[in-house]
């Protein structure tokens, strides 16, 4: 149990949420929601007592337990992954240091037996015999194989890292978990461990994520921060999500009669107030005007970019042709035999136990790399608009955004770029940044921008949620769901791959598995995974 009482933060004069007064209980999963810059990862920290609030204090439960998902991946550099992981129950940890040290003592004595005694029955009272297997449990599921369990944190790559963080945190069954961003550069299937292991876990638990499947998968409520307040709501993401949309529906309805009202009442004032005969009336409505209330729902904080894709033509019927494509990277075959053809209204995801396979084919059908072998066709009238995975090279350029959007426009007018620009949230001063010191959110909207320009029929996504927040991720998901051309795509967002896709083309070093189902049905068709082990065997044979 975290309990939080009159909490307040603010930064110089910024606030960021006031008079916050809440608990957070055993058995729930909170999913922490709001704009870029509303708090969300504030909070966490002044949860796990990183940082001191302004106002207010934060307690646990009577010996409780937090456990924090941890940023730095650089820090446990010198230990190995098994030790990280079991340094995340931090008490159980320091007794088993204690307890070694004790009896590697040359001058071992009485008083050092008693103590050893202690720390022997606080260790089996925590189950530590059982800490490496449990460790170990932890690192598979999150796809960390045996063979690396003792290698040091350093020797691993980010991604791993990031497991092992994971690992860390979930170890020893925490009373309160605390995780931001937990499902940052994992692949689906370690995701959906993730999601079942949540769904389970009988304690507390706090999430930040973009990731809307995930939120709807663990959380049982939702905290919303914004006008620096925080509201919590039972249900998850998506329930939050359609329950404001239909506010905010109800509102607008109601305001526009109340403005309908004002404006009709203001007319006749105008019309009317010179004449004699009708200044009794003229009277009434003047009061009438000075005591209408329009209520107001204050509109959320959060902006939701206008990504609108508008092709200029409509595709043939000859897509996209593949035959015979194969790649690899240092020696290492990624896909092999790949033959596919993209038919009309596909919207195709593409899968695969590397990631680096999709992005390599992406590169290879926009034209960036050669294949080992094998030829791909686009039809006449195809035209794409292609969403790199690393975009950097874009962005080595001092130009602002006007100019550095210009580059890709057959229209250089400032207005007509800056009105792309403002579709994608850019605003007064913001067009005139210079494009190499955009975050990372930042450069995908500019990348964004520069694909509508396109006006692209065919539309190729590696990664495309990648560094964005939740609401641009709800604009750009529902304008794919809408899109009359054709997608080919990658991502690790679950809810992106089902609402946006039909088909499914998984690539492996064996051959490739086609589709045409949607990805919940794709994960759960036992011909299918049946299909999948004995391609990925063959290929590790």
């Amino acid at each position: 149990m975290i309990a939080v009482n009159n909490l307040g933060m603010q930064f110089g004069k910024r606030v960021l949420f006031q008079d916050v007064n809440m608990k957070f209980t055993p058995g729930n999963c909170y999913g922490i929601i709001g704009a870029n810059g509303a708090g969300k990862s504030t909070l966490m920290r002044i949860l796990s007592d990183q940082l001191t609030p302004t106002h207010g204090n934060v307690t646990q439960g009577p010996g409780e337990r937090m456990s924090v998902l941890e940023q730095d991946h650089f820090k446990f550099d010198d230990c190995t992954v098994l030790e990280t992981v079991m340094r995340g129950h931090t008490v159980l940890w320091d007794i088993m240091q204690e307890k070694d040290a004790l009896y590697a003592k040359p001058d071992f004595n009485d008083e050092d037996g008693i103590r050893a005694s202690e720390l022997e029955e606080k260790f089996a009272e925590m189950e530590g015999w059982n800490a490496e297997s449990d460790a170990a449990a932890l690192l598979s599921g999150l796809g960390i194989k045996e063979e690396k369990h003792q290698m040091l944190m350093k020797d691993m790559s980010g991604n791993e890292k990031v497991r092992v963080l994971l690992a860390k945190a979930l170890f020893g069954n925490p009373d309160n978990l605390l995780l931001d961003e937990p499902t940052n550069d994992l692949d689906l299937e370690t995701v959906a461990w993730l999601e079942d292991y949540l769904s389970k876990f009988e304690n507390t638990v706090l999430v930040v994520s973009h990731d809307r499947h995930f939120l709807d998968s663990v959380c049982t409520h939702t905290l919303d921060i914004d006008y620096n307040k925080m509201q919590l709501f039972a249900g998850n993401y998506s329930f939050w999500y359609q329950s404001s949309q239909l506010a905010l529906r109800q509102q607008q309805q109601q305001n526009k009669k109340a403005e309908e009202k004002r404006k009709e009442l203001m007319e006749f004032i105008q019309r009317f107030s010179a004449n004699v005969a009708k200044s009794k009336q003229t009277t009434s409505r003047k009061k009438m005007l000075e005591k209408l209330n329009v209520e107001e729902i204050q509109p959320s904080s959060r902006r939701y970019p206008g990504i609108i894709f508008t092709p200029s033509r409509e595709p043939g019927n000859k897509i996209l042709e593949v035959k015979g494509l194969s790649a690899s990277v240092d020696g290492e075959v990624l896909f092999s035999d790949v033959n596919f053809q993209i038919e009309k209204g596909d919207k195709v995801a593409f899968l695969s136990h590397d990631p680096r396979a999709m992005t390599v084919l992406f590169e290879i059908i926009n034209g960036r790399r050669q294949p080992d072998s094998g030829t791909y066709e686009w039809g006449q009238t195809i035209t794409t608009a292609y969403l790199p995975l690393d975009n950097s090279e874009f962005f080595n350029t001092d130009m602002n955004l006007v100019d550095w959007l210009c580059q890709f426009s057959d229209d250089s007018s400032e207005i007509y770029l800056k009105g792309f620009l403002g579709k994608m949230l850019f605003s007064g001063e913001e067009v005139l940044k210079k494009a190499s010191v955009l975050s990372g959110g930042e450069k995908m909207r500019c990348m964004i921008a520069r694909m509508m320009l396109r006006d692209a029929n065919t539309m190729v996504l590696d990664s495309p949620t990648n560094h964005l927040d939740l609401e641009s991720i709800q604009a750009f998901n529902n304008t794919l769901q809408a899109f009359k051309g054709n997608i080919l795509m990658s991502s690790h967002d679950h809810e992106f791959i089902q609402t946006v896709c039909n088909r499914i083309i998984e690539l492996t070093p064996n051959g490739i598995i086609d589709k045409m189902m949607d990805y919940d049905d794709y994960i759960t068709d036992e011909r299918v995974q049946a299909a999948r082990e004995r391609l990925y065997a063959s290929a590790a044979n």
